[in-house]
């Protein structure tokens, strides 16, 4: 039986929609992408992407639900992490990531495009101030 990489977050999180699950399924292939022509993660710990990154972000999911409508703010998101996973795993909450590093928010906004997550936006951070 092949495991795809959504059944690892569905393992921890079962009720996942399918839409939930597509969406996970496909940060693998963005974050491959963009770690080819950028840093996103450690080019040796990308084969982990799920593990050491989006299970680890969806941690806090397990002692806290955000309520849906409040808006989140993750500062120096850099990698996209944890907002972009909560943005899925919490659809109807609306997530603010904020880096100062120009090229992380483009790769970040590339990410949230190609994964089809809407409410979710990047921004770069200027002088200290958003």
């Amino acid at each position: 039986m092949e495991f795809t990489h959504s059944d690892i977050i569905l393992h921890y999180f079962p009720s996942l929609s399918a839409k939930q699950q597509e969406q996970f399924n496909m940060l693998g292939s963005l974050y491959k992408e963009w770690n080819e022509k950028i840093n996103v993660i450690s080019r040796k710990d990308i084969e982990n992407l799920y593990i050491n990154h989006v299970l680890h972000s969806l941690g806090i999911a397990k002692v806290i639900s955000f309520v849906p409508g409040t808006s989140i703010l993750d500062v120096g998101t850099g990698g996209g992490f944890p907002g972009i996973p909560l943005a899925i795993l919490f659809p109807e909450v609306r997530f603010h990531l904020v880096d100062s590093i120009g090229k992380e928010n483009h790769r970040c906004s590339g990410d949230l495009s190609g994964a089809r997550i809407a409410k979710c936006g990047c921004k770069q951070s200027q002088g200290g101030r958003t």
